[in-house]
């Protein structure tokens, strides 16, 4: 089945070593569309050909580590502030600033102890372009990352929830490919007839849990993310 992953096999991205205890990172600051590779058109066959992975798990935590350190530095400015703020870059995306927006929109109603805007010094940036492993997320393993958003393949799936799927990598969840079209993070398991672009309840708590209180969640597990 489709499924809205991380793309791992791509000349422009190599597995380093893991950025502690286990998150691993993906490293390249802009996706190979955008750096001018060969463009390449996705087709349904080969990205339901994309299973996931452990290596595509731990390139999401690394991500939601990396937009975590970045975002608390701004926090660390503000001591009272209760409220982290996210900011995003979605010039490199223009044909899906209306998505991005609904996407952020969704997110922003959805969760008390993260917001998301667009900004300058942005935390992390949308791409578009060509790919034939689809929408995924990635980061560089220095405190930024992007979501990388593919045209054909948001063209076969509602593109507010292959949007909003991706931004809740950004966020801390996982995939869940298994789950039912209500769950968000589902992806593209359910198929292209789900439209659903909201977060469940249980998805909704969990980013909370995850926010909450700054890097508590991250220390809990024993991760700790150096603010500069």
């Amino acid at each position: 089945m489709s499924t809205f992953r991380p793309a791992l096999k791509r000349s422009s991205m190599v597995l380093t070593a893991a950025l502690g205890l286990g998150l691993t990172a993906v490293i390249t600051a802009v996706p190979a569309q955008a750096a001018g590779d060969h463009h390449q058109v996705s087709t349904a066959r080969s990205r339901a050909a994309y299973a996931g992975s452990k290596a595509e798990a731990a390139n999401n935590k690394a991500f939601f580590a990396a937009v975590m350190k970045s975002a608390l530095a701004k926090q660390q400015a503000s001591p009272g502030l209760r409220t982290v703020t996210v900011t995003y870059d979605a010039s490199q995306a223009p044909s899906f600033a209306g998505e991005i927006a609904n996407a952020a929109r969704i997110w922003n109603s959805s969760v008390h102890n993260i917001r998301l805007q667009a900004g300058g010094n942005a935390d992390f940036t949308y791409y578009e372009g060509d790919d034939p492993n689809g929408s995924y997320a990635s980061t560089d393993g220095h405190g930024h990352g992007y979501v990388f958003l593919d045209y054909q393949q948001n063209q076969e799936f509602n593109s507010t929830r292959v949007t909003a799927h991706e931004t809740g990598h950004v966020l801390g969840l996982p995939d869940h490919y298994s789950g039912p079209c209500s769950e968000l993070m589902s992806g593209g398991g359910p198929g292209p007839s789900c439209t659903n672009p909201y977060p469940d309840a249980n998805e909704r708590r969990r980013v909370d849990a995850l926010w909450a209180n700054g890097l508590s969640a991250m220390a809990d597990k024993g991760v700790r993310a150096k603010v500069r």
